[in-house]
């Protein structure tokens, strides 16, 4: 989810389009969120993590 998020800033960015750009940044937040919460030990949705 971080990788994609990242893509969708930058082709956000580059096509100067502000929806992908703000899912972009969504999608980057949560992946972070489950990273923390993964790396932590605690089990997100079942999965203890998130690759």
């Amino acid at each position: 989810m971080i990788i994609l998020g990242i893509i969708l800033l930058v082709v956000g960015f580059l096509l100067k389009i502000q929806i992908l750009w703000v899912i972009g940044i969504v999608v980057l937040i949560i992946g972070l969120v489950l990273l923390a919460l993964g790396s932590m030990g605690r089990a997100v949705g079942g999965r203890r993590h998130y690759f």
